[in-house]
């Protein structure tokens, strides 16, 4: 059995492993389940973590949080991106800051639009922000900022295409969540070049790197307004955000993913 989401699986996993205590579990840890029901609600995450033979998990921090006894069955395999087609072509009508994901709290969904208000007036920079509001409070939300922000549109759920020829004309996209267990459009845009502001978390960190320049503290509007610019008026800045990304860029091809389930597979408990 392979099992996604230690919380949410938590009774298949223990029906599995009931109906067939010898078979192998492999189960894929998510970031929910790393960084906020591990501390909330501990006792079904960790049950399902126990009755794992192998964990999976997507970002190269996720060991910090997982219980020592419990690390030698760790294994980090990062989710994987292939190339835009086009590669990334940035916007010339304005400097184009993507926001992709869906608005829900853990996502922080509208940081950068809020940083937006804090940019001098001769700034060309727009948010483009794509993703399903979880509750009809974000949509509320959202719908607020347009009208009172004119720097930021919020286009709401969209085809997986659209999402990518937004990536393609950004100049930079934006992933401000809490907490995140290694989301897969930060693989996407380290793949394509594009540079990304993020909040230091894990999840974040222990895609893009450690030494990353282009952090900025969960809920820091200010320091994201100053990345932000810094977007728009530094081009020096820029390339040292694109040289970081072309260095880890060879963590996420489709290829090394492959290989790792498959390492991942082989060594499994008859």
């Amino acid at each position: 059995m392979v099992a996604v989401h230690a919380w949410r699986s938590a009774k298949p996993i223990a029906d599995f492993k009931m109906c067939h205590p010898g078979r192998p579990l492999i189960l894929q840890l998510s970031g929910t389940d790393l960084y906020e029901y591990l501390s909330s609600d501990p006792a079904p995450t960790l049950r399902s973590m126990e009755l794992a033979d192998r964990l999976v998990a997507l970002n190269d921090l996720a060991w910090r949080v997982v219980p020592r006894h419990l690390r030698a069955r760790l294994a980090v395999i990062h989710q994987s991106a292939t190339p835009l087609p086009n590669g990334n072509r940035p916007s010339r009508r304005a400097v184009i800051v993507s926001v992709i994901g869906h608005l829900r709290d853990v996502k922080d969904p509208l940081r950068a639009a809020r940083a937006a208000r804090l940019l001098p007036a001769d700034s060309r920079i727009r948010v483009a922000q794509v993703g399903r509001a979880y509750t009809d409070s974000w949509a509320g939300e959202a719908t607020a900022e347009m009208a009172a922000n004119p720097r930021y549109l919020w286009h709401g759920d969209v085809p997986a295409a659209s999402v990518r020829r937004l990536l393609a004309r950004s100049h930079a996209m934006v992933i401000s969540s809490s907490s995140e267990g290694g989301a897969n459009v930060v693989s996407e845009a380290i793949v394509a070049g594009v540079p990304v502001l993020a909040s230091r978390v894990d999840g974040n960190v222990g895609l893009l790197g450690g030494d990353y320049p282009g952090y900025f503290p969960v809920g820091g509007t200010e320091k994201l307004a100053r990345l932000m610019r810094r977007i728009e008026c530094e081009p020096a800045f820029v390339t040292r955000l694109r040289r970081a990304l072309r260095e880890r860029a060879p963590l996420f091809r489709p290829a090394r993913e492959i290989v790792a389930w498959r390492r991942l597979l082989a060594g499994l408990p008859d």
